[in-house]
């Protein structure tokens, strides 16, 4: 039967952190989906509607508001009318980062039931110091599950997406540096044959989310472990070689190494977060498993690490 286009254009989708990498990809990918570009409506939530990506969401006919996840009635006010939410917690590497995050988790599902939120879509990360039994904890990413077990208990629909380890990285602090002798090398602490799950959180996280979206009975409460495939340190230096033409591998340093080139901070949550990965996989046990049925649930073909690098090429010097 035919449903009039007033109607089929009725769900509000409210998208927080608009303009970065996994909110961006969403609107891009809603906005091209012939489907969901009809049964979706977009709101974009930034702290800064001034700046130029904002501006560039709103001349191609999407809301945009300031929302602050650290102000409960910005909250409150960007997810007026909504239907459905997608929105994580802000990562900051200070003192107060676990403090923060919890406090704008507990606000964000608050609002979102005060606000008669029907769906939320919540970015999350796995817990690991339940997964590892207590070896590791990375506090970043328990924060984020602590969030989504808070998320499960509201009186709401929610679904998860839970990225793995960004392709963006080789373009910053996985990028290839020359040796000195015409070779070029990125480091890390790992082995070079341990498996990450790789995501290009810009051109894919929106086809992760768009399956939500599409089908969100189908997915109520599951967790997308979102990666195109796993690679090895080892495996991402041959791509790069390859698609380069220069000579790159995979230097393993020592924990000490790293450290002397991070912020304490930093290092403190970036150490244990690799061996954790390491040695209990970054999902857990069953990695690639979830990583496979998630892939094969996405809503449209992943990006290998050999298209990303074609898209956005290594200039190696």
């Amino acid at each position: 039967m035919y449903t009039p286009a007033i109607t089929i254009m009725s769900k509000l989708l409210v998208v927080f952190f608009a303009t970065g990498q996994q909110g961006s990809s969403i609107i891009d990918y809603v906005i091209n989906d012939s489907a969901l570009s009809k049964v979706y409506k977009l709101r974009a939530v930034t702290r800064d509607p001034s700046k130029p990506e904002a501006l560039a969401l709103h001349k191609r006919g999407v809301e945009v508001v300031k929302g602050d996840m650290d102000d409960k009635d910005s909250l409150k006010q960007a997810m007026h009318g909504a239907h459905t939410v997608f929105a994580a917690t802000l990562t900051v590497y200070d003192d107060q980062m676990e403090t923060r995050e919890r406090a704008q988790g507990r606000a964000l599902g608050d609002a979102a039931v005060e606000g008669g939120v029907q769906y939320l879509i919540f970015s999350t990360l796995p817990n690991t110091t339940k997964i590892s039994d207590g070896v590791y904890t990375v506090a970043s990413f328990d924060v984020k599950a602590e969030t989504e077990q808070y998320i499960r208990g509201l009186p709401l629909k929610s679904a998860f997406f839970s990225p793995g380890s960004f392709m963006q990285n080789y373009l910053g602090m996985f990028a290839p540096y020359p040796v000195g002798d015409g070779t070029y090398a990125f480091s890390n602490i790992v082995s070079p044959q341990a498996p990450y799950p790789h995501i290009d959180t810009l051109g894919d996280t929106g086809k992760y989310v768009g399956a939500i979206l599409a089908e969100p009975d189908k997915y109520e409460g599951k967790v997308f472990s979102a990666a195109t495939k796993l690679y090895t340190f080892e495996e991402a230096a041959q791509v790069i070689s390859k698609v380069t033409g220069k000579d790159v591998k995979y230097k393993q340093i020592s924990v000490d190494d790293i450290k002397r080139m991070m912020p304490p901070i930093v290092a403190n949550n970036v150490v244990p977060m690799m061996k954790y990965a390491e040695d209990f996989g970054y999902y857990g046990s069953n990695t690639m498993e979830l990583v496979e049925w998630s892939a094969q649930n996405a809503r449209g073909k992943l990006t290998t690490l050999e298209e990303f690098f074609a898209k956005n090429p290594i200039n190696l010097h």
